[in-house]
């Protein structure tokens, strides 16, 4: 399968932590949002070693899986990724205000320190889709 169903989507809209491959590299976890139209997008600085390498080979895929405590599922989304320059900080400021209590003045501080910083958008484009739910 190659797109995202209404039940991925509604799965990956929870504050969970996807782990990113990226181009055969070590997985990462990461924050990350699945769009209306079914593409994963994240956030990251420009010069760190994920957007090296999908620079070099845009190969890169993301597993999703449920906490403990919880049934088992997971989902994983392989494809092509690409760097663009824009919305990064908008999207920091809406993934943070889903994993963090921005109300916390800590957090606040590193929401403001991250969107002080030069961000971009890494965006995943679905061609492999697999799921499994006990």
């Amino acid at each position: 399968m190659t797109a995202l169903t209404s039940d991925d989507l509604e799965f990956l809209r929870r504050p969970l932590h996807g782990f990113l491959t990226v181009a055969a590299g070590e997985p990462r976890p990461v924050w990350f949002e699945a769009t209306d139209d079914g593409l994963i997008q994240l956030f990251t600085e420009p010069d760190a070693l994920k957007v090296r390498r999908a620079r070099r080979d845009p190969r890169a895929s993301i597993v999703v899986a449920a906490p403990v405590g919880e049934r088992e599922r997971w989902v994983s989304v392989a494809g092509r990724v690409s760097v663009e320059p824009g919305g990064a900080h908008d999207l920091a400021a809406r993934l943070a205000a889903r994993y963090w209590d921005l109300g916390d003045p800590v957090r606040a501080a590193d929401l403001e320190a991250i969107l002080k910083a030069d961000q971009v958008r890494l965006v995943l484009h679905p061609e492999t889709v697999r799921r499994y739910a006990y």
